[in-house]
């Protein structure tokens, strides 16, 4: 199958192509490098060195046997995706080309635009051009779970059965984001499913947990492959976190009484979901929402298993509760459903202290590349 992976370069994007290309699959890398110029705007960086991205995919090539090409090119510049369609005529465009951090999006006013600039319009010109140059192409597009907020009902898989004065109807989820990060995810759903309906598009829509986790059966063949490891408190998320101040003997902080709760996954099935989606496409002017995650944790828990861990490997580090720089409930329902994937045949990797074992390891190995500075909240909500 011929497959773009928009955000290539990333987190997410970097296992997911080399996935998709071990098994078989003609993979495309499309990425601005947008997220290496933001650890510089940050004064970050990833835990773990990561080459550049030319250098990767030749690394890749040279253990695999198997080539991924690369067009370094802005999802916002429709002249650059137009182009890309038309040579290309991809069967799946797996689209995680977007800012995925909601402290970013809160930094300022600036920081609000732009990443409803990047995130809208970057998701509109793929549409455009999948209607005009590439109708059969299967858009598979990464949102978040955060686009639901934390309602005091079940969370379904995008839509819900309702009855209201006596009538009955099947509606898209209400949707209560966070923070101007998970906002413009919500807008691309209503975008993405309008275009199904006007178009007929094919699209899945894959709102995804929080992803934990650092390696894969590809990136473990090399260390010239290893993902990238965030850890700052602006894209790092609370369990990266944790695990790099259990690491450097710092205090893992909680942000209030750590009772929020969200759904969790590993970055090997981040990448098997893919693979899941891409081969079982959906119909022409179908949108599909499947909830992506395997695990509900709260962020207490989290903090409570790295601790333990860390003892275990001899260093005992203290749970301290900051202050909230967010705003969230606490004490809430929370319970959202994920049956798609799984009757599909994902088989979940689960959160076990082995795993979690692993991470702090590579840490602990890495800890004179920690930036110590970055490691406690800056950005507020207020």
């Amino acid at each position: 199958m011929k497959i773009v992976v928009a955000g290539g370069d990333g987190f997410c994007g970097w296992p997911t192509a080399l996935y998709l290309s071990q098994k078989g699959h003609e993979v495309t890398i499309v990425d601005n490098l947008v997220r290496r110029e933001i650890d510089d705007e940050l004064g970050s960086n990833s835990v773990t060195p990561i080459l550049p991205l030319e250098e990767r995919v030749a690394a890749w090539k040279e253990v695999s046997g198997k080539d991924i090409a690369v067009k370094v090119g802005d999802l916002t510049d429709y002249e650059t995706v137009s182009g890309l369609f038309q040579e290309l005529q991809p069967e799946a465009f797996v689209h995680f080309a977007e800012h995925r951090s909601a402290p970013y999006s809160m930094i300022d006013r600036e920081h609000a635009i732009e990443n409803h600039r990047n995130n809208v319009e970057g998701t509109l010109n793929v549409l455009w051009a999948i209607k005009d140059y590439a109708p059969d192409c299967h858009l598979v597009k990464l949102g978040t779970m955060g686009e639901y907020g934390q309602p005091n009902i079940d969370i379904e898989e995008g839509w819900i059965e309702i009855e209201h004065k006596g009538r009955k109807d099947r509606l898209p989820f209400p949707k209560q984001p966070g923070s101007f990060s998970h906002l413009p995810k919500v807008h691309d759903s209503d975008n993405i499913m309008s275009a199904c309906r006007i178009w007929g598009i094919r699209a899945t829509d894959l709102n995804q947990g929080v992803v934990y986790g650092l390696e894969t059966e590809e990136t473990r063949l090399d260390p010239r492959l290893v993902n990238r490891f965030d850890y700052d408190a602006v894209f790092g998320t609370a369990l990266n976190r944790f695990i790099i101040q259990a690491a450097i003997g710092h205090d893992l902080t909680v942000y209030g009484n750590g009772s929020q709760t969200r759904g969790y996954l590993n970055i090997q099935d981040t990448v098997r979901c893919i693979e899941i989606a891409c081969e079982n496409p959906a119909d022409r002017g179908e949108f599909r929402v499947f909830n992506q995650f395997t695990e509900q944790f709260s962020v207490q828990e989290l903090a409570e298993k790295v601790q333990k861990v860390a003892k275990d490997l001899g260093t005992e580090v203290a749970i301290d509760h900051l202050e909230n720089p967010r705003v969230e409930k606490y004490d809430h329902y929370y319970n959202a459903v994920n049956t798609n994937l799984l009757d599909l045949g994902l088989e979940p990797h689960l959160l076990t202290d082995e795993h979690l074992t692993e991470v702090l390891k590579i840490a602990q190995n890495n800890t004179d590349r920690v930036k110590r500075e970055l490691v406690l909240p800056t950005v507020t909500w207020k």
